[in-house]
This record gives structure tokens, sequence and C-alpha cells, in this order.
């Protein structure tokens, strides 16, 4: 069920209810799957009897219609997939966030200001001072990923036994040699999350209008640290990534992450349209 905050203009709202606020929003009449979704939007008040769009969602709409950046995190972790993101309009930036096992997301107005932090915040980017490895960058395969993911659970809460399981499946899906074999899988043991964050913008390339995207991939693995993922690489295209795909991790400190989040925003000039925009990094 969606419902507001009206102290603070922020909404908590379901895919279908974002669907249906587009409808009306463009002028059209929900699709009739959206009718339920619509019944809801409108006992709580966000729409009217005629179809009217309440005051309050002026800025989400806004950033919703002619969005100027779009942000999206998407982490994967021991719920599954968990999908936040950040919208930029022209007069609003608006955040969202999942939550696990619920259906709908939180969407919250943001300072400009605070966009690297609220995404740096959406992926728990933390200290990473302890965390030391002689190793600081893997070379190995998808299917040696695979492989070691497919073990995770045959250990029944026996860590040595998992390792020894993770550490075998590594070796006979080609992982690679010492001492990169025992990092490996230390960080398959160790691993919190992996999490994507992508942005896109209408810009130019080579003095031509095009969408432009920016992307970052890393691994969180807790007391081991953060590895970016440089291959495969973001951009990735559902279908693209098969078994003998290289997956290249490198161990990078959260300073420096901080700074690649900083790097997936763009430029006010690098913007088509962007007037006064609040992209503030």
């Amino acid at each position: 069920m969606p419902s507001y905050d009206s102290s603070r203009a922020r909404f908590r709202l379901a895919d279908r209810h974002i669907a249906v606020l587009a409808r009306l929003l463009n002028g059209e009449n929900p699709a009739d799957e959206l009718w339920p979704a619509l019944g809801e939007l409108m006992q709580i008040g966000l729409v009217g009897e005629e179809g009217e769009l309440a005051p309050i969602l002026r800025d989400l709409l806004g950033a919703l219609a002619a969005p100027l950046v779009l942000a999206t995190v998407e982490v994967i972790g021991e719920h599954g997939t968990i999908n936040h993101g950040v919208m930029v309009g022209q007069e609003a930036v608006i955040a969202y966030e999942g939550w696990p096992g619920e259906e709908e997301s939180q969407y919250t107005p943001i300072a400009p200001h605070s966009l690297v932090w609220e995404l740096a915040r959406m992926v728990n980017l933390q200290a990473d001072n302890e965390a030391n490895s002689e190793v600081s960058r893997i070379e190995t395969t998808m299917g040696a990923l695979d492989a070691a993911l497919s073990v995770l659970d045959e250990g029944k809460g026996d860590e040595a036994a998992t390792r020894d399981l993770i550490r075998k499946a590594l070796i006979e899906a080609g992982a690679p040699r010492e001492p990169e074999l025992s990092e490996f899988t230390e960080l398959v043991m160790a691993l919190n999350a992996m999490w994507r964050i992508s942005t896109a913008w209408d810009g130019k390339h080579d003095g031509e209008r095009a969408a432009m995207v920016r992307a970052l991939a890393v691994w969180d693995c807790g007391p081991r640290g953060y590895w970016v993922r440089e291959k495969p690489e973001e951009p990735i295209l559902e279908g693209q990534v098969g078994p003998e795909r290289e997956l290249f991790l490198v161990r990078t400190r959260n300073g420096k992450i901080w700074e690649k989040i900083t790097d997936l925003l763009p430029d006010k000039e690098d913007l088509i349209g962007e007037g006064d925009a609040p992209v503030d990094a």
C-alpha cells in the first residue's frame, strides 16, 4: 500500500504506482492492469477523482518526467537484488531506496550537494583500514566465480569445509595459482555484496547528441576490503557474460572508490539543455 509523509515530502511507492503517475502526468489513462494501483493512490489522496495529481507530488513528478541525470544502484547480497537510485531534475533531486521483501521504494528529496554521499550510503561504503592483503589484483574467469558460488551452501555452516569446497571448485574451473587462488577463495568467503552504480544522461559524442553512460562495479568483501571489477567491463547487457569471460578484480581503498563514484557524475557542461540543473558533486 502506498503512503506519504507530508512533513518531508517523501513517499513509499511501488513501480506500478510510478507507472500510474507517469500516465496521468502525460494526460493518459492508466492501463487496465494499473487500475488497482490507481485506486490505492486515490485512497490516500495523491490522485483526485478526476485524475488530478496532488501538489505535494510536484518535485517527484518533475524529476520523473524530465530527469537530467539518472543514477541507478543495484546491490546483490544475501536477500537477492535490491534497487536504489537518484533522479536529478531541473528543480529537485529525488533519491529512492528499496528494501528486501518490500514492493515499495521510498522516494525522498535530497540536497544536490549530497548526491555523492547518498550514492555512497546506498552501497554502504565504509572505512576499510583493517583490510590488508599481499594480493592486489586477481585475474580469472566468470566460470570460476560461478563454480565457487555454486558450492557456498554445501559446507553447512562449517567455515573450514566451505573454504575447502570453494578452493576445490576454483581449481577445477581453472582459477589462478597461488597466492591469488587463496585470496580469491577468501574473497568469496567474505563477500557481503556485489554492487553497481550506473549513471546516464543526454549528452554529446563526437559532436552528436547521444545517450551517455558511466558505471562502476564493486565487490564489498567486508574484512577483506573493496575490489573494483575491471572486467567484465560496464555497461553489461543481458546475455553478454558467459563462463569464458574474463573476471578482473582490483583491490581499491574506500577513498578511491569515493572518487570513482564522483567521477560517474557528469559536469554541468556535459548536459544538454541542463539550464540551472542541480548537479553538484
